[in-house]
């Protein structure tokens, strides 16, 4: 896959290590334009392999169309082009905030380089987003569009934003394997096919989760079936899977004072500055316990050992 010069360069810089194996693979196969199911273990980045394509689209496009005097750069496209779709809504929100960082980076480097490269917008749209949020989709259409299926059925039955939808060239539903147990997987099949008959074109459709078992049935969902004059066929989909489990390191550690059945206040002691001993080691880290008081405890305590 050959990425605009100032997008391979900005990979490069951001992943020193190089692309995975669901990247690499999933790159190839959404850039010849196929319908792709991608499941990799979480932290294998496919929400980039979905991404980093459709970015790259965006910024051709804008580059090889000519601006007028004086007009400013941005995306030729007209309305949204890339739709992301998350059953969960808190994803919907981050994905909306970490799609930001990778595009102001790609400004940024353009401007070292001297490029002008055309702005991308994004723009989220749930129930939660604000009226005057809303209508921007209509008004000044993102070229990425970032919701939740059942926003994506309100937008398809509004005249104003189904207009802002007719450009839209790819669809990337993400944790699809959520949606395959119950009727709001229905539900957004019958959006993704409602989709497609208001664009010029059927967009592609880009599949991501982490859990997708059996994988076949769940790319069936993604694509749903081509009518036919007589029957209905499955449509083709390509399926990129790279297991669903991440390599572990896994060691077990245990309070030097013997277990009881009660923890006395200095074996917490022990166990909490354990973990604060990780925390400073480490860029994140995660901590189960049982209880919100122990919660709340624990987090008291790891941030005073922490700063000792």
């Amino acid at each position: 896959m050959l990425f605009h010069p100032v997008v391979s360069t900005w990979f490069e810089r951001r992943f020193p290590h190089g692309a995975t194996p669901a990247q690499l693979s999933g790159w190839a196969s959404i850039a010849a334009g196929q319908d792709t199911l991608i499941a990799a273990p979480t932290g294998s980045g496919k929400t980039l392999a979905a991404f980093l394509v459709c970015i790259d689209r965006l910024l051709r496009q804008g580059v090889e169309t000519p601006l007028a005097a004086g007009e400013e750069a941005s995306s030729a496209v007209s309305g949204v082009e890339v739709v992301y779709v998350s059953p969960l809504k808190a994803l919907a929100v981050d994905i909306h905030h970490n799609l930001e960082r990778p595009l102001a980076e790609l400004a940024q480097l353009a401007a070292e380089r001297g490029e002008q490269l055309p702005a991308i917008k994004v723009l989220l749209r749930t129930s939660d987003t604000p009226p005057g949020k809303r209508a921007e989709l209509w008004k000044r259409p993102p070229q990425i569009l970032v919701t939740t299926p059942e926003s994506l059925y309100l937008l398809l039955t509004a005249e104003r934003s189904r207009a802002a939808l007719r450009c839209v060239r790819t669809v990337i539903v993400d944790e699809i394997h959520a949606l395959a147990r119950d009727k709001r997987g229905a539900h957004l099949s019958l959006s993704l096919e409602r989709l497609s008959q208001l664009c010029v074109r059927r967009p592609q459709r880009i599949g991501l989760s982490a859990t997708q078992r059996p994988i076949q049935h769940i790319a069936q969902l993604l694509v749903g079936v081509a009518p036919g004059p007589e029957v209905t066929s499955d449509r083709p989909c390509t399926i990129v899977d790279t297991g669903h489990r991440r390599e572990l390191d896994l060691s077990l550690e245990l309070p030097d004072a013997p277990l009881e059945a009660v923890t006395s206040r200095e074996q917490m002691a022990e166990v909490l500055e354990r973990i604060a001993g990780h925390a400073r080691e480490r860029r994140t880290t995660l901590v189960f316990v049982n209880t919100r008081r122990l919660a709340e405890r624990g987090v008291r305590m790891i941030q005073l050992y922490h700063r000792a």
